[in-house]
Order: C-alpha cells, then sequence, then structure tokens
C-alpha cells in the first residue's frame, strides 16, 4: 500500500475526531471540510475521479456552507444549550459501541489484497459513465428519494427563513 494512503487515512481519522471532539461547532465544520478532502484523495487513489471533484465541490463546498449558515443562524453556544442527562450520555455510548459492533462484523471475513486481479481491472471503473448506468440502472429509486429529500430540505429552509408579517428586520 502506498504510504499517501497512510497519510490520508490517518489525517482523516484524526478530523473525524476533531469533528466529534471539538467544542466550537464553528471548528467542527472545518474538520469536516478536512475529513471530505483527505476522502477525496481515497478517490483519486481508487482512480474515481468524479467522485472526488463530486465530493469536493458539492460537500466540502455548498453543504458546509449549508452548515455553517445553520450553525450561525441558531446561534448554537455553550451557555444556550441544555444540559444532558446521565441517561442520554449512557444512551449515546451503547449506540456508538453497537455502530462498532456493526462494523467489526461487516469487515470480519475481509482479506485484504486478494480480490485484485490486474488481468480484468478495469480502468474505466470510477468514471462518469460506470457511475451514471449503475446510478439510473441499479439504484434508481434511492436516487429519486434523495432528490424528494433535498427537495423537503429547501422547501423547509425557505420556511424558516420566511419573514412574517409585522416582524421588523434590523
Amino acid at each position: 500500500m502506498s504510504p499517501l494512503f497512510f497519510f490520508l487515512s490517518f489525517v482523516a481519522l484524526f478530523s473525524a475526531l476533531g469533528v466529534v471532539l471539538a467544542k466550537n461547532p464553528v471548528h467542527s465544520v472545518l474538520f469536516l471540510i478536512l475529513t471530505f478532502f483527505t476522502l477525496s484523495g481515497h478517490y483519486l487513489l481508487l482512480n474515481a475521479q468524479f467522485l472526488a471533484a463530486v465530493n469536493i465541490i458539492v460537500y466540502a463546498g455548498a453543504i458546509m456552507v449549508l452548515f455553517l449558515f445553520v450553525i450561525m443562524f441558531l446561534n448554537l453556544n455553550a451557555e444556550t444549550e441544555p444540559h444532558k442527562s446521565t441517561v442520554s450520555k449512557i444512551a449515546a455510548a451503547v449506540a456508538g459501541g453497537l455502530l462498532f459492533v456493526v462494523m467489526v462484523a461487516a469487515l470480519r471475513d475481509v482479506q485484504p489484497g486478494t480480490t485484485y486481479n490486474a488481468t480484468t481491472f478495469d480502468s474505466q471503473i470510477g468514471m462518469v459513465g460506470q457511475l451514471g448506468l449503475v446510478l439510473y440502472q441499479k439504484y434508481l429509486l434511492p436516487f429519486e428519494l434523495a432528490s424528494v429529500l433535498f427537495l423537503t430540505a429547501m422547501v423547509g429552509a425557505v420556511m424558516l427563513g420566511k419573514r412574517e408579517t409585522g416582524e421588523r428586520h434590523f
């Protein structure tokens, strides 16, 4: 394996921990942007240039601007945050532990390096044409459901930002 893979993996894990452990929500968003950039590096190593570009443009660009807008719109700070009970902290730890168990169970039988065959390798596997064929043939319903979800989120954002009659804007 490439040293670049290990470097990107280390930075991705460090920045993902930064997303979860950062006290300031803006710092958490900045760590998430760094995570997206390292994941785009992984996509480039896997010869999926289109996914790398889309990840940077859509997620690290547009979605992060939306996250920052929501954070600043809600004005999150430590003084107004409600105190979390011990039960909710235990529930969060149990949910995280169950997620870890599911991930270990899913990756238990994986044997790295045994699935690659140089004679049958398709260099076009991560390109736009192949991605479009898979997306619009095999995953058409989830793709359409995601578009309806995004449309609903946009309508909700417009409704939240809409001023009521008589409301003053300073």
